[in-house]
């Protein structure tokens, strides 16, 4: 079974995808354009969202362990002013992001932080933060590309690690799921797969056997599946694209109970 990507992999990740990002931005035709898939942005607000969010992270990383993110931190995103200027604005987001790296670098995978998630599946550390920012900046550099009116898939490495750690962070919780139990299986084309199981102990993920020609799906079978490569289903779970864009099988409303689902933790 593969691996999970190594602390100094994710770190690439991210200058990589702030790098293809701010490349986007430089190529858009203005600051102004709106952001399809986050309607109520432009470009500039999602620069400035993305870089704040570096920036905010990397204190929170640089602090470490506590039960909620430094006040400071909170208070300067809040009050955060970035240049209007494209050049300027993109040095700064260039920045934003070496300030995270550098405290993801000191910190080291292993020290502990406040983090918004669950601890069930994914730590609350400096490593659970990088796997995390790593897709947070790969999926709005996907929203940046298509905002410049060219969108491209997210790259392979990314975007397999990208489903389990959406699964792991945003899905995981010990708050009871509120309907009938139900197991929801996710399938990449490049042959790795998962499996989230809800029911009155909460959510959690796993990892399973791709199906094969001989056997189909597996003989426990999930209430729902869905097939697609492994962006599509990185863009899918962040809700950039629906449902009807993959290949789904089985119970697809379940999928609309899961979207609606606000667990308490």
């Amino acid at each position: 079974m593969e691996q999970n990507l190594e602390f100094s992999e994710l770190l690439r990740l991210i200058d990589e995808r702030s790098i293809a990002f701010r490349a986007a931005v430089a190529a858009a035709p203005s600051l102004d354009a709106q952001v399809p898939t986050c309607p109520d942005w432009t470009l500039f607000d999602l620069v400035k969202h993305l870089g704040g969010g570096d920036r905010f992270w990397a204190a929170i990383v640089g602090a470490g362990p506590a039960d909620a993110p430094p006040a400071e931190a909170a208070a300067a995103r809040a009050a955060l002013e970035v240049p209007r200027e494209r050049e300027a604005l993109l040095a700064w987001l260039a920045a934003s992001t070496q300030l995270l790296l550098s405290a993801l670098r000191e910190a080291g995978p292993d020290a502990g932080c406040w983090a918004w998630w669950s601890a069930l599946q994914t730590p609350r550390t400096a490593g659970g933060v990088a796997r995390h920012r790593a897709q947070e900046t790969a999926v709005h550099t996907y929203d940046a590309q298509l905002a410049a009116g060219a969108p491209q898939p997210l790259p392979a490495e990314v975007a397999l690690d990208g489903v389990e750690e959406f699964l792991f962070t945003c899905v995981a919780t010990p708050s009871a799921w509120p309907h009938k139990p139900a197991a929801f299986d996710f399938h990449t084309a490049e042959g790795r797969s998962w499996r989230l199981t809800v029911d009155g102990d909460g959510a959690r993920s796993t990892r399973i056997p791709a199906p094969t020609a001989a056997t189909g799906e597996d003989s426990d079978t999930a209430g729902v599946s869905i097939h697609g490569t492994a962006s599509d289903l990185v863009i899918y779970l962040y809700d950039r694209i629906p449902a009807d864009s993959l290949h789904v099988d089985g119970d697809a409303g379940l999928l609309d109970l899961l979207r609606a689902w606000e667990p308490e933790e």
